[in-house]
């Protein structure tokens, strides 16, 4: 791997120059992009010019609510200039976030103002659904996965990662980048998982942090170029920059994250000046806040899509920003994102997006894929499969300011240790567990308490004042709805059971908390309390939670999972719901996302 640069901060960094070394990664990359265009396009019987300068036309996209998109995806399909041969279609596929859900599995949706669950995803549906599309558009179509794969279930913790390769090698994808879980097992853990894929990987801010001669190298190319149906695409990854504070910091050890705007205006310029692409991709894993506010930077323009991951949100209608378009495909495996382009004479027509449901009811079970999840799961089923609890109420975490999951894991560690308060970090990842309407009541196993945390954190206590405890609260909210993207996490507002909090999302930085009571009574700001939250490897010893200069700090010699199976020994069926412990003057209960006033609505 090639030495990096130093990159300029500004806007004039446009026209950085390229170092020798980029340019050979450059080349490199391109030439073999470029022998495997010219092998397809021989076999294919494909006249194309290469290096033909093809432009893109700045058409907008049209984009779908599912009612229409099966009509519309007919009409691309059977577009009668595509028959003719006079045009050709270009299909891109996006996963994100599927946190190593191998099994169909209830997912939530929102419908006339109430909560809805339908089975969705499962990998063996999903490789059905992937085939019957690519088969619509063999020659044309690349998928893409954009991050926080191998990690979020039993059997991605209990292999690190290694049981999952081999499925996503097995559907075929053609493009990977790593998200901000990927770090979970550590640095070489996640090399030998990301380069165990067989497609191609990219991310253009993950450096080597170490004291060898790596010391600088990107871990991974920066960029990735295809030639497709007549056109050349380039694309471009980044990972969250955020991943070492919202992570535990060990995971991140040996890693250095940059920031997307100090270099992304010099690959542009490769892209779109050196390599001449016709459309240039930006493939994200940040945030959908935090990747509309990079569409809205004027060091991304020439980029004609933000192709976003982290947050979960189901884009339906490309958002727009100043410079690009944004979307974000879900998550768990339920969704699978659809992007169209038509090319006629040289020219980009028409784009065309749809979010699609993974759907079993629709698309059978591959075979193939079905045994191979089996054997996957082989050497862990008989653990996973240990029930551990049942659940009167389902169990989810979609809303972004108090979840009836988190509310059952802050009542298990306020029963077990009895602190002032109980915390639980504002996690998104976990399908929903739905009751059984004939017995009314779910069934909790060891694999679902993976799910929920898949990570198996030590509790630890301390003890903080009340100003301390306010002015994390702070934080914490600032965290979830900066106005400024860039400084929001990817998570939700934190979760906890022995305290109320009221706050005003539309507040300015350190003034959004209207109060907090402690135990029924008004914090006092003067008063000690005692707290437990899960340890954070790497974090300082008086650093819980992200809660700085605690006193006392006391490891309890108890992981979380422990904490759960004990508690649902004893209060197994549990029943938790939304309790008002953490409300917002100007937002429901049920929020549902943190990006507001773009026109976006998850659903």
């Amino acid at each position: 791997m090639n030495k990096h640069v130093s990159h300029c901060t500004c806007t004039g960094c446009q026209q950085e120059a390229i170092s020798r070394a980029e340019k050979e990664l450059h080349v490199q990359l391109s030439e073999n992009s470029r022998r495997d265009f010219l092998r397809n396009s021989s076999r294919l019987g494909l006249g194309l010019g290469i290096g033909g300068g093809l432009i893109a036309q700045p058409l907008a996209a049209s984009a779908l609510h599912n009612e229409d998109a099966d009509y519309k995806a007919r009409d691309m399909e059977r577009s009668k200039t595509v028959m003719e041969g006079k045009a050709s279609r270009i299909t891109l596929l996006h996963t994100a976030d599927i946190h190593g859900q191998l099994l169909s599995h209830d997912e939530f949706f929102m419908e006339n103002g109430k909560p809805v669950f339908k089975k969705r995803g499962g990998f063996a549906t999903l490789k059905t659904m992937i085939n019957t599309l690519r088969n619509t558009n063999r020659s044309n179509t690349l998928l893409i996965d954009g991050g926080d794969c191998f990690q979020g279930s039993g059997v991605a913790a209990f292999s690190e990662g290694k049981a999952i390769v081999p499925l996503m090698n097995n559907i075929g994808y053609d493009i990977m980048l790593p998200g901000n879980w990927e770090v979970v097992y550590g640095k070489e853990m996640m090399m030998k998982d990301m380069f165990a894929y067989t497609g191609v990987k990219v991310c253009a801010n993950m450096f080597h942090d170490t004291t060898d001669e790596t010391k600088g190298d990107l871990i991974f190319p920066p960029y990735y170029i295809k030639y497709i149906g007549g056109l050349k695409l380039g694309f471009i990854g980044y990972n969250d920059p955020l991943t070492p504070k919202r992570q535990s910091p060990a995971y991140s050890k040996g890693i250095k994250f940059t920031q997307a705007e100090l270099n992304v205006a010099k690959y542009i310029k490769i892209l779109r000046e050196y390599e001449q692409c016709d459309m240039v991709f930006l493939l994200t894993h940040m945030g959908l806040a935090q990747q509309v506010g990079l569409a809205n930077m004027d060091v991304v323009k020439g980029v004609d899509y933000i192709l976003g991951a982290d947050t979960h949100e189901r884009v339906r209608t490309p958002i727009n920003g100043a410079h690009t378009r944004v979307t974000e495909p879900g998550a768990f495996g339920s969704f699978l994102a659809k992007l169209d382009i038509i090319v006629e004479n040289g020219k980009i027509k028409e784009h065309t997006y749809q979010l699609l449901d993974v759907d079993p009811t629709r698309y059978a079970e591959d075979a193939e894929m079905k045994g191979l999840v089996e054997k996957a799961r082989a050497p862990y089923k008989k653990e996973l499969s240990r029930v551990i609890g049942k659940s009167k109420t389902t169990l989810m975490r979609y809303y972004v300011i108090e979840t009836p999951m988190d509310n059952f894991i802050t009542d298990a560690i306020m029963w077990k240790f009895k602190p002032d308060i109980a915390l639980s970090n504002g996690f998104r990842f976990c399908p929903p567990l739905v009751p059984d309407p004939k017995t009314g009541e779910a069934i909790i196993t060891v694999d679902y308490l993976w799910s929920m945390l898949p990570v198996d954190s030590e509790a630890k206590t301390g003890k903080i004042t009340g100003k301390q405890l306010w002015d994390w609260m702070e934080k914490e909210l600032h965290n979830a709805f900066a106005k400024d993207p860039a400084k929001r996490f990817g998570g939700w507002v934190v979760r906890f059971k022995g305290m109320e909090v009221n706050f005003t999302i539309g507040k300015e930085m350190g003034k959004r908390v209207n109060f907090i009571n402690v135990g029924g009574q008004p914090l006092d700001m003067q008063k000690t309390y005692s707290f437990v939250a899960c340890e954070r490897e790497g974090d300082p010893d008086t650093t819980i939670c992200r809660v700085e200069g605690v006193s006392e700090p006391r490891r309890l010699g108890y992981t979380l999972h422990k904490v759960i199976e004990e508690y649902l020994s004893v209060h197994s069926p549990i029943a938790p719901k939304l309790e008002g412990r953490c409300t917002a003057t100007d937002a429901p209960p049920t929020l549902l996302t943190q990006l507001m006033g773009v026109g976006y609505e998850f659903r």
